[in-house]
């Protein structure tokens, strides 16, 4: 029976920057929620007082919902809130399902996937994009990998936080789509570092160049989105350098699995080593930028 709103239990696990609103707009759609963070943040007592209960660790979540949401930044951190001694795996009961909706190695999904099978517990995977900005408004992209059936059952929960909702095929699927969504953010990203630091070299005005080049053949969400944030010299983060430089090994690692050259994703990479070093880690992606102005001498910005 697919998820209902006011009688279906909502687990939530990480309430981050993108946790965190997420848990909002399922309060929102009527969903009871249950709610586990590490840390206490003024985000965690947001959706506390909006009418999630905060509970003491993710196996307490897991054995109060019928669906489990995990949002957590790293694989390690998925496999420690599943599968650690207070994780989901212990708390939930047969027949709940896990949706991992963190980006994550696609092998250490399958592997997670396969723990839980035997104990009876579904899984999903179900990575998302969009950034801050589509957690707040509840327009994610959301990609998933796992069982028709059980997608099915929670396509009302997803429809609650996204709006382009895909079922990729088996364990795994919505990870590797979601490392796929890396190679053509990042590149983007670097395109457009690119292109605004040969027109800020050059003695253009930036700002005019940016809206020139949006509305044809080269616009992307990340000429229409950061680039006015760099133009403007706003590097507070939708999506922090450090995360990207996450996804970006684990699209890596992937490759190296299947012994795929990526030799653009590597660049990047390499790029982001730049803004890392120079003290960007926190910053947000648009800082790419910044690897370019060091060498130039120039910044990329209105006037």
């Amino acid at each position: 029976m697919p998820a209902q709103p006011g009688k279906t239990r909502i687990g939530l696990i990480g309430l981050g920057i993108m946790g965190a609103p997420m848990a909002l707009n399922l309060l929102k759609a009527g969903f009871q929620v249950k709610a586990y963070n590490r840390t206490d943040r003024p985000r965690v007592r947001q959706v506390v007082e909006a009418g999630a209960e905060l509970l003491k660790t993710p196996r307490e979540v897991a054995a109060a919902s019928d669906i489990i949401i995990t949002m957590v930044t790293d694989t390690p951190d998925m496999e420690a809130v599943i599968l650690g001694e207070d994780g989901v795996i212990h708390g939930a009961a047969r027949g709940a399902v896990v949706i991992d909706m963190s980006t994550v190695s696609p092998r250490a999904t399958q592997q997670v996937a396969a723990e839980l099978e035997k104990k009876g517990i579904e899984m999903l995977d179900a990575p998302v994009s969009g950034g801050d900005v589509g957690a707040q408004n509840g327009t994610l992209s959301i990609m998933v990998g796992g069982d028709q059936q059980v997608f099915d059952e929670c396509v009302p929960v997803f429809e609650a936080m996204g709006k382009k909702i895909t079922l990729i095929g088996g364990h795994g699927a919505g990870q590797t789509t979601k490392l796929c969504n890396q190679i053509a953010v990042s590149v983007n990203n670097l395109a457009m570092s690119e292109a605004l630091m040969l027109a800020a070299a050059s003695g253009l005005d930036v700002e005019k160049v940016l809206n020139a080049i949006s509305g044809g053949a080269a616009g992307s969400w990340q000429l229409s989105n950061l680039g006015p944030r760099i133009l403007n010299g706003d590097f507070a983060p939708g999506f922090m350098v450090r995360l990207q430089q996450k996804d970006l090994k684990l699209v890596l690692g992937a490759a190296n699995d299947i012994k795929l050259a990526l030799p653009g994703v590597s660049l990047a990479h390499q790029y982001f080593n730049i803004v890392e070093r120079a003290g960007g880690a926190e910053e947000g992606t648009q800082a790419l930028i910044k690897a370019y102005e060091m060498q130039a001498g120039k910044q990329a910005r209105k006037g």
